[in-house]
């Protein structure tokens, strides 16, 4: 990480930390890195509801435009869509504004190269060094070079049909009930949907600016779980502010997460011979039950650091063409180049529209094991693991979970935490293991 982005673009409490001057030159730095070499720079801007949204848009593409970059303006939409949205114009670079899951004080602001890529750490090096120079030498057109702004929300439109045409079956006679986290896929998901064929009930889906993620979305599945029972759907399906995370509820009330869902959709793939090289991208987060489910079929697993973009960097090095987190950021390299809670609800659906069974039996095939996490606050993070103390504690409750758990030590990247979890069949023995390891570390690091 950097000094300014994080592992998801640039974050912080909007107007405090991510202001009003920091958008502004962003956009400026963002627009000169990223569409050198083009003759008329064309930049599409997407955001989230949440109120701060007009502010910190107005600041980067006052920025964008003073560079002499054209700027389409999508309006409410989701980060996949920006990303999709940005090859599908031709244009030089994407940016959404967004913090996602985050609660309304934040904001965020992450960039898509021309390809729908997130950026890759040198470029955002770049970005970051043009920030840091004390005297701004970026160019300055005049007159008719100034760059120009268009409002093109009709664009969102040939996201949908895109979106449409990656499954084969319409979705009569489903009902399915959506959280849309009064984010931005309030109005586009119950539209996909509709097109589609189904009954739709929507919750969490009337942004007022403030709400954004307040206990509903995937994070907050609770009300989603009530309404799916409540309502007597086939199944529920939550995304969070931003729509590149889905979370799903079977016709029992039960959530499905990332896990769940990466499971019953490889399984699909690999039944059709589509899988790529029989392998799914995961990361260090993902449940051993999964690992287990995965190996009982003969498809592979690669694990990565925790963050969506290490799980793209694999796909996109090892050829694969599944992947994603327990959190619910699931990638299709075959029909996007991100996360995408609205492409993975589509996908599931169409599994169980395909296979006719409900989404409480398909789900059978992955047995969840069990995890318990704690964070422990310290002083210092870095230089945990070759702290002998700690090493033995985790290797003696390794030998203790076996072959049916796992233990899993790493850091926060934001917080001096260092967050502590076990994995196994006995939930009980787990909060035991994982308060031992978490004691030694407090000890030995506080």
């Amino acid at each position: 990480m950097g000094k300014y982005f994080g592992t998801d673009g640039v974050r912080g409490i909007a107007n405090a930390e991510l202001t009003p001057e920091l958008a502004y030159q962003l956009g400026r730095a963002g627009a000169y890195i990223l569409t050198e070499n083009a003759e008329r720079p064309k930049i599409v801007v997407g955001r989230d509801p949440r109120i701060s949204g007009h502010m910190l848009q107005a600041a980067l593409v006052s920025g964008m435009l003073s560079i002499g970059a054209d700027v389409m303006l999508l309006g409410v939409v989701t980060t996949p869509g920006v990303a999709f949205l940005t090859r599908h114009v031709g244009a030089d670079a994407g940016v959404m504004i967004s913090a996602s899951h985050n609660p309304v004080e934040d904001n965020g602001i992450k960039f898509f190269g021309r390809d729908g890529f997130k950026l890759l750490d040198e470029k955002e090096q770049e970005i970051e060094e043009l920030l840091d120079e004390e005297i701004d030498r970026l160019p300055r057109p005049v007159g008719g070079d100034v760059g120009r702004l268009a409002e093109r929300p009709e664009l969102k439109q040939a996201y949908l049909a895109h979106l449409n045409q990656t499954i084969e079956h319409r979705l009569d006679g489903m009902k399915i009930v959506l959280d849309c986290a009064h984010g931005a896929a309030s109005h586009l998901a119950p539209e996909l949907f509709r097109q589609l064929g189904a009954d739709v009930v929507v919750i969490g889906g009337n942004p007022d600016g403030i709400n954004i993620n307040v206990n509903c979305g995937s994070t907050h599945p609770e009300g989603l779980q009530k309404a799916v029972v409540r309502e007597k759907a086939d199944l529920g399906l939550a995304f969070d502010g931003d729509a590149d995370r889905l979370i799903a509820v079977d016709e029992k009330g039960k959530v499905i997460d990332g896990d769940g869902i990466m499971c019953i959709l490889a399984t699909h793939l690999q039944a059709q011979g589509k899988l790529a090289r029989d392998t799914l991208v995961t990361t260090v987060m993902s449940n051993i039950g999964l690992h287990k489910a995965a190996a009982a079929r003969q498809i592979k697993t690669v694990q990565t650091k925790v963050g969506d973009r290490y799980v793209m960097e694999e796909m996109r090095k090892g050829g694969f063409n599944l992947g994603g987190e327990q959190s619910g950021h699931i990638i299709f390299l075959d029909h996007g180049t991100t996360g995408d809670g609205m492409l993975t609800a589509v996908q599931l659906v169409n599994v169980l529209t395909e296979r006719q069974e409900p989404l409480s039996e398909l789900a059978r095939i992955m047995q969840k094991y069990p995890q318990h996490m704690v964070n422990v606050r310290v002083k210092e993070k870095n230089g945990w693991d070759r702290n002998s103390a700690i090493r033995a504690a985790v290797d003696k409750v390794e030998e203790a979970l076996g072959s049916n758990g796992r233990v899993l030590v790493r850091p926060s990247g934001t917080e001096p935490v260092i967050r502590v979890m076990a994995e196994g069949p006995d939930e009980h023995e787990l909060k035991s293991h994982v308060a031992y390891i978490a004691d030694v570390i407090q000890r030995e690091l506080s």
